[in-house]
């Protein structure tokens, strides 16, 4: 006999893993389903660590969601036995006047009253000295910030989530799923489900499973290298030094480059990667080889070596992740157009994972109720950058 639940969540990882646990926690009946057994090294998630900034360059409409997700991080941390959470501050720098996600990010600060301080490039060679910037440059930096352990809050958030009650099914890739009026039939490697209301939650697999519910997404996985260094301890320790997003020069060209880090703690490294990769992959078949590409150590190298020379030691180790971006960047929590019971969380870019406790916040009250208390409006499906692929299939 097929099990029925009130709802299924379809990608147990960052987002729906806290969807779980929020749902779950109210007394409702949840399965969640994952093609892995999170958390795991296939998923966005990978890598130990995850920026959490306020200020936000991509947009001030986000600085209301990372400041509710910081709230529920900290009642994470404070539920469990894991680390969820690092206060080392954050910290940003570009050219002045050309450096449109730094400028944002600071005009974000001062419209939400953030704790962030402006400085020029000087000021922030005095503060850290391990940095390489010129005067002229623009920069911010927000104590307040810092960085999550994205396993452990994973972990933390199963646990928490199966002692509520929530069921997982691992290790079981969806096959196809069926949507009804008023309840889904999900069909897996192990076996089908029925339940009222369906997440579809799956990081790059999201445009996939997407699909076979009606919906043509335009999502794009991207594969991204990120590498850890040896460093000067006394520099870039985590208790003297932020994590960053920085906006600089692509080599010796007038374009701009993203690049993104991590202090060194316990003895791990700097961690860096750069953000701004666009090439399309398929997450079945990208090559995860770190190195297969001479770009992936490369311009890391040559960030390291002109911004934070200090930090440019011997390569200690280097993993590859999958950013999933839409069109205009921003990210993709709606219900679905043909079927209210169905709701999706996609395209988060290489910026969401800090978002992922409210977001499960969110698509907890979608499934629930049908809606939610966070205004979510530059997320839908019905966006003009999202209108121009077919969002459903006719």
């Amino acid at each position: 006999m097929t099990k029925h639940y009130d709802v299924i969540v379809v990608g147990a990882g960052s987002m729906g893993m806290a969807a779980g646990y929020y749902i779950a926690r109210q007394g409702v009946k949840v399965l969640l389903v994952d093609a892995f057994d999170p958390p795991h090294d296939q998923g966005s998630h990978y890598g130990e660590t995850r920026i959490i900034r306020h200020a936000y360059g991509e947009g001030r409409e986000y600085v209301p969601l990372a400041l509710r997700s910081q709230v529920l991080w900290d009642e994470l941390e404070k539920k469990t036995h894991h680390k969820i959470f690092r206060q080392a501050g954050a910290m940003g720098f570009g050219p002045k006047g050309n450096a449109p996600f730094i400028d944002e990010a600071i005009e974000s600060g001062k419209e939400y009253d953030l704790n962030v301080e402006h400085l020029t490039g000087a000021q922030t060679k005095e503060r850290f000295p391990g940095l390489n910037v010129p005067d002229d440059y623009s920069a911010f930096y927000e104590p307040n910030s810092g960085f999550l352990f994205s396993e452990n809050c994973i972990q933390a958030y199963r646990e928490l989530a199966e002692q509520h009650g929530a069921e997982l099914s691992v290790n079981n890739p969806v096959k196809d799923i069926e949507a009804y009026e008023d309840s889904v039939k999900v069909i897996t490697e192990k076996g089908s489900f029925t339940s009222d209301k369906l997440i579809i939650s799956a990081g790059s697999w999201s445009g996939k499973i997407a699909s076979k519910v009606g919906l043509d997404l335009p999502l794009v996985p991207t594969r991204q290298p990120v590498a850890w260094f040896e460093a000067d301890e006394a520099l870039f320790n985590s208790n003297v030094f932020p994590t960053f997003m920085v906006e600089v020069p692509s080599g010796d060209t007038d374009t701009r480059a993203i690049y993104y880090g991590f202090p060194t703690f316990d003895g791990c490294g700097v961690k860096v990667g750069r953000h701004d990769y666009v090439e399309a992959i398929d997450p079945d078949t990208v090559n995860r080889d770190f190195g297969f590409d001479e770009n992936d150590e490369g311009h890391i190298r040559e960030f390291l070596d002109r911004f934070m020379p200090g930090a440019s030691g011997a390569l200690k180790k280097g993993v590859i992740c999958m950013y999933t971006r839409t069109p205009d960047g921003h990210f993709i929590i709606d219900k679905h157009p043909e079927h209210a019971h169905i709701s999706i969380a996609a395209g988060f870019a290489g910026h969401g994972f800090k978002f992922a406790s409210v977001v499960g916040e969110i698509l907890s009250q979608l499934a629930i109720s049908g809606e939610t208390s966070h205004d979510i409006s530059i997320f839908n499906l019905n966006r003009p950058s999202l209108r121009e692929s077919s969002v459903a299939k006719k």
